[in-house]
């Protein structure tokens, strides 16, 4: 004899799958920040040639070395949710892959928004906007200052830009004339090149190339005043950058960002390691 289901059994049976589905959902969701807190560590990836917001002091050893803004939020964030901060050096578009493909927890290495990124990987609230800030520009062998005053002036320049960075983004989009752009793994490295002459320019944030003509006088590289790269205000903030998805993660580490911005501590930090910076010659 067959057993008939009732309306009622019904109901009770696609209201279990339901909640046991959400259950799943939910669980996944939360997968990444269950594991950081389950494990009782938050990997933090960065590339350490950023000052102030992330570099080396050589003075130090093992994790202590890394010091600047960024990795006092950073010990900032593990301290809120409760678990140690490790850092993972690496180099800038390392970086950007690793967090993409979920190998670490998440990035904090000055990124700024860019709109292939928010499509790759979830994005934090901007923990930091300088009111001040210069934007994007070009510096260029202080020999050659007088010559180039406006974009029209990089035809026949050979332009170095640090890979993956926003500058990069920048260059691409704006400049159509150009003799030859080359691509390095950080700005510090982009500076060099042109100190060796082995480029002409090099497509930077104005704020970092200012500390850096500052900490090296005799480098022989001048920033080009008349000239900045179209930006609005997307592009002025700072983010933590996650694995697509995590939003679990993504929701606690807003809180926290949040916080932060309020105290005006990450201004703090700056403030301290762009002096810190600048006794390191950087």
């Amino acid at each position: 004899m067959k057993k008939k289901w009732g309306i009622g059994w019904i109901a009770v049976i696609l209201t279990l799958v339901f909640v046991l589905g959400g259950c799943g959902e939910s669980k996944a969701e939360n997968q990444r920040l269950n594991e950081i807190l389950e494990r009782g560590y938050l990997t933090v990836t960065t590339e350490p040639y950023f000052a102030p917001n992330e570099f080396i002091d050589p003075s130090k050893e093992g994790d202590e070395r890394y010091v600047g803004a960024d990795i006092e939020l950073a010990k900032y964030i593990a301290d809120q949710l409760g678990v140690e901060c490790r850092i993972v050096p690496l180099d800038f578009t390392t970086v950007l892959s690793s967090v993409t493909e979920g190998k670490y927890d998440i990035a904090i290495s000055a990124l700024a928004y860019k709109p292939d990124r928010a499509e790759n990987m979830n994005l934090s609230n901007s923990y930091y906007t300088s009111e001040d800030s210069e934007g994007y520009g070009i510096a260029v062998r202080s020999d050659m200052i007088d010559q180039v005053q406006s974009i029209e002036d990089l035809a026949d320049l050979v332009i170095v830009v640090q890979q993956g960075s926003l500058q990069q983004y920048f260059l691409e989009e704006q400049v159509s004339a150009y003799k030859e752009i080359k691509y390095v793994s950080s700005t510090n490295d982009a500076f060099l090149m042109v100190q060796e002459g082995k480029a002409d320019a090099v497509a930077t944030a104005t704020s970092f190339a200012r500390l850096y003509i500052d900490a090296n006088e005799n480098c022989g590289i001048s920033m080009v005043e008349s000239f900045r790269f179209e930006a609005d205000d997307r592009y002025n903030g700072m983010v933590v950058a996650m694995k697509k998805g995590e939003d679990a993660l993504l929701s606690r580490i807003n809180e926290i960002v949040d916080e932060v911005v309020e105290s005006g501590i990450y201004q703090e930090w700056y403030d301290e390691y762009t002096e810190y910076a600048a006794t390191l010659g950087l």
